[in-house]
């Protein structure tokens, strides 16, 4: 099911069993921040981002290494090449992603608002990867004219099938509805982001299924924080104002132990929140990455992952 109704939601969602999938990716892949600059159709939407002159691709460039070499002692991680003509190219889980639906791996191309992303889409090298050298199967949803950027707008709890769709310019309740489909979910609960947002996976994170990380003030309607209380208490872990805004929330569990941010984000975190990743097991590990966030995202945008 895929609905906006809260209620129905839960009815559906807590009667799903972990028994989807793995709870974290098998393996991960990046691209590099080759020709990293201001995007100006992306920073037309994207209040996060920097000005032209807060750039720094060299610093991006080193940082985006760190990032591969410290979660390559987790998990495989590949890197494709960067390409000037997409700045933006080194946030790919926006464009790629990966599923297993009925037993059957497959690879999810989206729908990217802005021109200037659509043409990530059509890399060869990508497709090629996961269709001809590790067999997956393509779904591709580049060329309807629904916006659908796959998991910065949709967070998954692989473990037991649920969606998360926070809708903006970015993904409409057709992108929604489509990538609900795309990925093999049980049922998928859409809502609307707060002004000013625009990707869900800024605000909100599922870690391992079995624990949320939430930014109240991404969510137009509080009462959608209730779902998560429902489906992850006592481990839904609400953020400060100042926490979501230095991108603690934009995180990864890549491992069933170990959550991901970048160096700001975790310097950003207050005690309890610290202790709040403590009792859900997770240790917090992080990388700096400032000059990456001068391009509107963090950690978990750079990480594509494999399932």
């Amino acid at each position: 099911m895929i609905t906006r109704d809260t209620a129905s939601f839960l009815q559906a969602a807590s009667a799903t069993a972990p028994d989807f999938g793995p709870l974290t990716a098998r393996a991960a892949f990046m691209v590099a921040p080759d020709g990293f600059r201001l995007a100006e159709q992306s920073a037309a939407d994207n209040r996060y981002m920097a000005q032209a002159d807060g750039f720094n691709a060299a610093r991006a460039s080193a940082q985006h290494r760190d990032l591969q070499r410290a979660i390559s002692q987790v998990v495989p991680t590949v890197c494709f090449a960067g390409d000037p003509e997409t700045p933006d190219a080194l946030f790919p889980n926006n464009v790629f992603g990966t599923a297993r639906v009925d037993g059957q791996a497959r690879y999810v191309i989206g729908r990217m608002r802005h021109p200037v992303r659509q043409r990530e889409a059509g890399r060869a090298d990508i497709r090629g990867f996961f269709g001809d050298v590790l067999g997956y199967a393509p779904v591709d949803l580049s060329e309807q004219p629904h916006a659908c950027e796959l998991t910065g707008a949709l967070v998954i709890d692989r473990a037991r099938g649920l969606g998360f769709a926070g809708l903006s310019e970015r993904c409409d309740e057709e992108g929604a509805r489509l990538m609900h489909e795309a990925f093999g979910l049980r049922a998928t609960l859409m809502f609307d982001l707060a002004p000013g947002e625009y990707h869900t996976n800024v605000v909100l994170a599922v870690l391992a299924g079995r624990a949320a990380v939430i930014c109240p003030r991404g969510f137009a309607d509080p009462s959608v924080l209730d779902a998560f209380d429902a489906l992850y208490g006592p481990h839904a872990i609400r953020l400060a104002p100042g926490e979501h805004a230095a991108f603690a929330g934009n995180c990864i569990a890549l491992s069933e132990d170990r959550v991901w941010m970048s160096a700001h984000a975790g310097r950003s975190l207050q005690p309890a929140t610290r202790d709040a990743f403590v009792a859900a097991g997770f240790t917090v590990a992080t990388v700096e990455l400032d000059a990456i966030e001068a391009g509107g995202g963090s950690l978990r945008c750079c990480i594509g992952e494999v399932f």
